[in-house]
């Protein structure tokens, strides 16, 4: 821009000798015409766009063209700034030496380098309008250097381009806004559904606890009860809050009711620290029903799984092993060598309906008993069979010395229930 002004104005200072006077006191000042100021200083052209480019790409091309371009005209409105102020400097030299004719000069002569002007008032007027010229243009430069850097105006394939880009990125906000509704509706509807099914089940629950408490109201008698089992899972059981002491010998017998196929499952187990098969009766699969001393195993010839109610007994001694197997007060079976001389282990905890694989937890739903069970009683002797036909037949009521069936030693849990009954009333319809 500076080469646009020095051709703008040209400013001659011509040192003179003239009627004895040194050189150089005299200053020729001579303009040129002013469209020889506006030719070959075109404004810098706008970066355009790359065809190869994706949009993106091509925006951040323009902007940083854009940034350089901004740079070089901040650099040149600097030059051009000090070019006007040195021009003006000059020109105010030149109007203080316009005021008289140079002597020994004609009135009238070529406005050329070189030549004194005859008229000093019409080089002033001219180097007047040509300084107009180059501010009006100066202006006009900085107002579109402002406009640029502001962003206020950018050209026609930009604005597009913006505007295209500003489009898409509303269009996503749009469409991020309305997933973000519609999970939340999806979310609301799933909570409510939760929470009603949370009601349901917390009144489920609480018609269950009033129906029991009528059934515990409505026990005849302590023991007249039974303690429901109506699924095959690993949550549904029963628990004895007694436990064993050391036994050298017992007699286990219960009423059961089962039709559960195949295997009726565990109606009992107990687990002490070291030994979860302490002592077990399951019926597992298509298997007899086992009883399980330390591990041990002896099959029992007994058949329960028909729906009616059965009397089960078994006692075992730790003396040979010795162990025998009642049915409905009918002796099935005997057998020796079951775990023989070793004392039962105290301490352990008792479950009804579930096997254990840990002290009182990790059950297995494969080997839940599914059925009704009552009358769960523990001596800590063998009896003798008359004595087991008469609690059969229920003509003798003689409750276990070590863990008799009472309703506050039995505690229900996962949906098990308690329930009144008279087994032996119940036995003879089965009958």
């Amino acid at each position: 821009m500076l080469a646009l002004l020095a051709a703008g104005v040209a400013l001659a200072v011509a040192a003179g000798a003239q009627d004895g006077q040194a050189p150089g006191n005299r200053f020729v000042c001579t303009a040129l015409p002013p469209e020889a100021a506006h030719a070959g200083c075109p404004l810098p052209a706008m970066p355009m766009q790359g065809g190869a480019l994706s949009p993106e790409e091509e925006l951040r091309a323009a902007v940083l063209q854009l940034r350089e371009t901004v740079v070089q005209q901040k650099e040149t409105l600097g030059s051009q700034r000090e070019a006007i102020r040195e021009l003006t400097a000059k020109l105010a030299r030149c109007e203080g030496l316009a005021g008289g004719k140079a002597p020994g000069r004609a009135a009238s002569g070529k406005d050329t380098m070189g030549d004194l002007p005859r008229d000093p008032g019409h080089v002033v007027e001219q180097l007047s309008r040509s300084l107009q010229t180059l501010k009006d243009r100066l202006e006009s430069l900085e107002h579109q250097l402002q406009v640029n850097v502001s962003g206020a105006a950018l050209p026609g394939d930009f604005r597009e381009v913006l505007q295209r880009r500003l489009g898409e990125l509303e269009r996503q906000l749009l469409s991020k806004v309305a997933e973000l509704e519609d999970e939340k509706s999806l979310l609301h509807n799933e909570t409510s559904a939760h929470r009603q099914k949370t009601e349901s089940a917390l009144n489920a629950l609480l018609q269950r606890v009033t129906e029991l408490e009528r059934g515990n109201s409505a026990f005849k008698s302590p023991d007249a009860f039974k303690v429901s089992l109506p699924l095959r899972t690993n949550y549904l059981y029963g628990k004895i809050k007694k436990t064993l002491p050391e036994l050298y010998a017992f007699t286990i017998c219960l009423w059961l009711r089962s039709s559960a196929s195949p295997g009726i499952g565990t109606p009992f187990s107990y687990a002490v620290p070291g030994q979860a098969n302490e002592i077990v009766l399951i019926e597992w699969g298509n298997n007899p029903i086992e009883l399980l001393i330390n591990d041990k195993v002896a099959q029992l010839p007994l058949f329960v799984s028909d729906g009616k109610w059965h009397h089960i007994c078994v006692t075992w001694t730790t003396r040979d092993g010795m162990w025998e197997a009642f049915q409905d007060g009918e002796k099935l079976g005997t057998g020796e060598n079951l775990a023989p001389w070793h004392p039962i282990k105290p301490g352990g905890v008792l479950i009804l309906g579930q096997e254990q694989d840990t002290v009182g937890g990790r059950f297995d739903a494969t080997q839940a008993f599914v059925g009704e069970l009552s009358q769960f009683n523990i001596w800590d002797r063998v009896l003798r069979a008359q004595e087991i036909i008469s609690i059969a037949n229920c003509s003798t009521n003689m409750p276990g010395n070590v863990i008799p069936w009472v309703d506050n030693n039995v505690d229900v849990f996962g949906g098990a229930s308690k329930w009144p009954v008279q087994t032996c009333e119940e036995r003879l319809l089965d009958l």
